[in-house]
């Protein structure tokens, strides 16, 4: 009753409660459809939708949660049933749940149509190759190739006295590069930037690699021997006698 107004104002309270209590049960209803759906289709989050005579409705879940329900009408009218804002209109809301018997068959007849999907698949599958030789094979090559690298680079270090650097060589138009560290290879890359690391110190080449490579190893080898024989013949013109 507001003074001077003989009106009664009406409440909105019973129907809310009602709102409320109907969407607490399709809530957790749905959220049954979610997370059977989340374990049928093998992911943490994904959309459904399933179509009515009325309609279409589609399911949203995340981490196997419902995340929303939303039912879109023939004429056009989208309500989001279950949705983390605010609670559909009343009326709304009745005309979505009059349909919602409809959906749930929808999904019923979803699921069994998946039923004796995988009754033909036997578990027997062609035996699997084992790499083991190749790697075996890869890492002798690839060792025996780090002990020649390691020794360029102690050399290398031991020459320019300083803690770091690299070795470069353009072998038949290929770029080749040692870098080291205290006498230590931290890689050989072949290519420049972007080409094939025969050795770092992550992953270990492919055979395929390897074996494309491992023949051309001697030419930067060769190159770095020549190399060393250039600084000797220019230290051999160096004399400290009186006379030069």
């Amino acid at each position: 009753m507001v003074a001077g107004f003989d009106i009664t104002t009406a409440s909105t309270e019973a129907l809310r409660e009602q709102r409320q209590s109907l969407l607490e049960a399709v809530e957790s209803h749905a959220g049954e459809i979610a997370r059977e759906l989340a374990l049928l289709e093998g992911g943490d989050y994904g959309r459904r939708a399933f179509s009515t005579d009325r309609g279409e409705w589609t399911v949203k879940y995340e981490a196997g949660r419902l995340e929303f329900l939303l039912f879109e009408s023939k004429a056009g009218a989208k309500t989001y049933v279950i949705s983390t804002k605010q609670p559909p209109e009343p009326e709304a809301l009745g005309t979505a749940l009059l349909d919602y018997a409809a959906f749930v068959e929808a999904y019923n007849a979803f699921v069994d149509s998946r039923e004796g999907i995988l009754e033909e698949i036997e578990p027997t599958f062609p035996e699997v190759r084992s790499t083991e030789h190749i790697v075996a094979d890869r890492d002798r090559i690839v060792a025996a190739i780090h002990e020649l690298a390691t020794e360029i680079a102690q050399q290398c270090y031991r020459y320019e006295g300083i803690e770091y650097g690299m070795f470069s060589r353009t072998v038949e138009g290929t770029r080749w590069e040692l870098k080291w560290e205290a006498g230590q290879v931290s890689y050989l890359r072949v290519g420049g930037e972007g080409g094939i690391y025969l050795l770092s110190q992550y992953s270990p080449p492919s055979a395929p690699d390897v074996r494309a490579l491992a023949g051309e190893l001697e030419g930067f080898v060769a190159a770095y021997n020549e190399w060393v024989e250039q600084l000797e013949a220019d230290l051999s013109t160096v004399s400290l006698s009186a006379d030069s």
